[in-house]
């Protein structure tokens, strides 16, 4: 199945970098970095504001738990939201790419 995962990060270069080790990896095959996020959010029992950039990423369910594993690893957060939602349809010349894109090697 193909995914698409939502990935906030702390800042812009932090997204950069956990999305170039993605799709070099073969985790992804195509990541969108959308800057200038504003979030809002509990943490520890507060409400908590930040300034983020968001990573959508496209992959497969195959990959997901290495992807999973991947981020944890290189995100400066605690715990990183890391949110995967089923893609239903598309242009199937676009999802057998992205399949042979994560294909691992």
């Amino acid at each position: 199945m193909h995914l698409v995962c939502l990935i906030t990060c702390s800042s812009k270069e932090e997204a950069l970098r956990i999305a170039q080790t993605l799709v070099h990896e073969h985790l992804a095959a195509c990541v969108n970095l959308l800057h200038g996020l504003h979030s809002i959010y509990w943490w520890k029992g507060t409400v908590e504001e930040a300034e983020e950039s968001l990573l959508l990423v496209k992959t497969t369910r195959e990959r997901l738990p290495a992807l999973v594993d991947r981020v944890r690893a290189l995100h400066s957060y605690t715990v990183p939201e890391v949110v995967a939602l089923p893609i239903e349809g598309g242009n199937p010349d676009y999802l057998a790419w992205l399949v042979d894109s994560v294909a691992t090697r």
